[in-house]
C-alpha cells in the first residue's frame, strides 16, 4: 500500500481551509473549506474523510484516494506553512505550491490561466477563456472553474461576473467575498 496522504487544516478568512497532498512531492491534490464548520485545525482529529471534498477527489481521482489520509494532520512543512503565510497576508505564498489535479487538454489550461490571475485582480469567465487561450469557450472555462479541485490554491474565487457582481461559489459567495476582500481586489 502506498503512502496516505498528508493534510492540514489552517484557517482562512475565518473559515477552516483543507489541503491535501502528496507527502513524497507535496503537490496539493484536493483544498477547500470544510463543509462542517467546527471542524478547526484544534480538533486532535477531525473527521476529514467524511467532508464533501474528499468525495470529489474520490469521484475524481479514487486511486489516489485509495491512499487514505494520514492519522493526524500536518502542522508544518511546505504545505501548511504556504497556507498560514497566505492567510497572515504574503498573498504570494501560494504561488510556489505544487498542484496535481486530473484534468482535460482545456482544463487543465483553464487551471494553468487561473494561477496566473494575481491576488488582487478579478477578472470575468469571458477574460478567463481568453486566458486560457480559447476566447470564445466562456461556458468551458466555467465549468473548469467549477471542477477545480484545488480552491484558493487554483484560484477560482478571482472569477467574477462581467456586471462586477462576485457570482457563484462552491464555499459561498460570503467566503468568496473575504477572499476578495483579502488579497484586496475590486469586486
Amino acid at each position: 500500500m502506498s503512502t496516505p496522504l498528508s493534510y492540514t487544516i489552517v484557517d482562512i478568512v475565518g473559515s477552516p481551509f483543507l489541503a491535501v497532498w502528496r507527502p513524497e512531492d507535496d503537490a496539493v491534490c484536493a483544498a477547500g473549506f470544510l463543509a462542517v464548520p467546527d471542524q478547526t485545525r484544534d480538533e486532535p482529529h477531525p473527521d476529514v474523510a467524511a467532508d464533501p471534498l474528499w468525495d470529489r477527489l474520490i469521484a475524481s481521482d479514487p486511486g489516489l484516494a485509495a491512499r487514505g489520509l494520514a492519522q493526524l494532520p500536518e502542522t508544518a512543512g511546505a504545505v501548511p506553512d504556504a497556507l498560514r503565510a497566505y492567510a497572515d497576508g504574503d498573498l504570494t505564498a501560494l504561488d510556489a505550491i505544487t498542484v496535481s489535479q486530473r484534468e482535460t487538454p482545456f482544463r487543465g489550461e483553464v487551471w494553468r490561466a487561473l494561477r496566473k490571475v494575481q491576488a488582487g485582480d478579478a477578472v470575468t469567465y469571458t477574460k478567463l477563456a481568453a486566458l486560457a487561450g480559447r476566447p470564445a469557450a466562456i461556458r468551458a472555462a466555467a465549468s473548469g472553474c467549477a471542477t477545480n479541485l484545488v480552491a484558493v490554491i487554483v484560484p477560482c474565487h478571482r472569477i467574477v461576473r462581467a456586471d462586477g457582481g462576485v457570482g457563484k461559489y462552491l464555499f459561498g459567495s460570503a467566503i468568496k467575498q473575504r477572499l476578495l476582500d483579502h488579497e484586496g481586489a475590486i469586486a
